[in-house]
C-alpha cells in the first residue's frame, strides 16, 4: 500500500508510520512540526523513519490548500489516508482557541479536498477522539450515544471532523472510519499528557497537581494497541458513502492514582501528591465500549496498563539519562 500519513511526526502518527514500513509499505509523511511542544521529540521520533526504504517526509501545514495538492499531485497513487494531525490537548483549547479551528477543521477540509483528486484512495482512517462524549453520563461510552453535549472546544472540533467526514462519504463517495482514540499513553508520548507531566513531577521532586474527586478514572490504551487497531481498521473498508465511527480504548477503564502508583514503583520515587479542583473541560471517567470495533475488526487490546506504564517509564529514564 501506499498511505499518506499526516502527525507523522506525532506521537501516534510515527508508531504507526513505523509499522507500515515494518510491513513493507510505502509512506508519506506529513507533518509542519509546529511547537506546541518540543520540536526535538518530534524530531526525534522522525529519526525513525528518516533514511527508511519508502519513506518520504514533507514539512508542510495540512491547512495549506496548495501544498497538499501539491502533496496528492505528485503521489497521484496514494491508496489509503491515516490522518493524525491535529491540534491537540483539552486544555490547551481555552488558550488558544483559533489554532484548534485552524488545524482541526479547516485542515480536515483541505485534507479531503484534496482527497478528493486520489482516484485510486480506498480508505481515509482519522483521528477523533473520545472528548467528543463530552458529558455524557452513560457508561461505557458507544458510538451510537448521543455526542452534543462537548465539554471542550477541542471536542467540538473534533465532532466536526465527524461530521465533515459523514458529508464527504455521502457527497463524493470516501470510505472513511473515524477513530475515537481514549487516552493514549507510552514510549515517545506526548509531554502535554497528565501521566508524562506526572513521571516529570515525580523525577524533579515537585507536586503532582490531581484532580480530586474519587471517581477520576480513564480508559489508558498502550501505544501498541493503538497501532494495531488502526492497521487492523484500514483493512476494515466501509462501502463507498459510509462513514463510520469506532472506539479504540484499552477497556478497562482505571483510577489515575492507579496510575501514579505504577509511575512511582518503576520510576523509583515517590510523588507528593497536591489535589486541585477538576476543570469543567476535563471528563470525569472515560470508558470505551469495544462491540463495534471487536465484531468489524476483530481488535482488542492486550497491554495491560501494568505492562505499558513498565514500558513507558524504562523508555522515559532512558531518554532524559536518569
Amino acid at each position: 500500500m501506499k498511505v499518506l500519513v499526516t502527525g507523522v511526526a506525532g506521537f501516534i502518527g510515527a508508531h504507526v508510520a513505523r509499522a507500515l514500513l515494518d510491513r513493507g509499505d510505502e509512506v508519506i509523511g506529513v507533518d509542519n512540526l509546529n511547537a506546541y511542544y518540543d520540536p526535538a521529540l518530534k524530531h526525534a521520533r522522525l529519526g525513525w523513519l528518516i533514511g527508511r526504504k519508502g519513506f518520504s517526509f514533507v514539512q508542510e501545514d495540512i491547512a495549506d490548500r496548495t501544498a497538499m495538492d501539491l502533496v496528492v499531485s505528485e503521489h497521484p497513487d496514494i491508496s489509503h489516508v491515516v490522518h493524525l494531525a491535529a491540534q491537540a490537548g483539552v486544555r490547551y483549547s481555552l488558550v488558544d482557541p483559533y489554532s484548534y479551528v485552524h488545524s482541526n477543521i479547516m485542515g480536515h477540509v483541505v485534507l479531503l479536498e484534496a482527497c478528493r483528486k486520489l482516484r485510486s484512495l480506498q480508505h481515509f482512517v482519522y483521528a477523533s477522539s473520545s472528548s467528543v462524549y463530552g458529558r455524557n453520563q452513560s457508561l461505557p461510552f458507544a458510538e451510537s450515544d448521543p455526542v452534543d453535549a462537548p465539554s471542550s472546544l477541542y471536542a467540538v472540533t473534533k465532532r466536526s471532523g465527524e461530521l465533515t467526514a459523514s458529508a464527504y462519504a455521502f457527497l463524493h463517495k470516501i470510505p472513511q472510519t473515524g477513530l475515537r482514540f481514549f487516552t493514549v499513553y507510552g514510549p515517545w508520548g506526548r509531554p502535554d499528557m497528565a501521566y508524562y507531566g506526572f513521571a516529570d513531577a515525580i523525577c524533579k521532586g515537585e507536586p503532582v497537581t490531581l484532580y480530586d474527586g474519587e471517581g477520576l478514572s480513564r480508559d489508558f490504551t498502550y501505544i501498541d494497541d493503538i497501532v494495531d487497531g488502526v492497521l487492523r481498521v484500514m483493512a476494515c473498508v466501509p462501502p463507498p458513502g459510509e462513514a463510520r465511527i469506532l472506539n479504540l480504548g484499552g477497556d478497562h477503564p482505571q483510577r489515575v492514582t492507579r496510575l501514579i502508583e505504577l509511575l512511582e514503583e518503576h520510576l523509583g520515587r515517590k510523588a507528593r501528591i497536591e489535589l486541585v479542583s477538576r476543570p469543567s473541560a476535563d471528563m470525569e471517567r472515560t470508558w470505551a465500549s469495544l462491540l463495534e470495533v471487536r465484531a468489524l475488526c476483530g481488535w482488542s487490546p492486550r497491554v495491560s496498563m501494568e505492562s505499558g506504564v513498565e514500558a513507558f517509564a524504562r523508555w522515559y529514564k532512558g531518554f532524559f539519562f536518569f
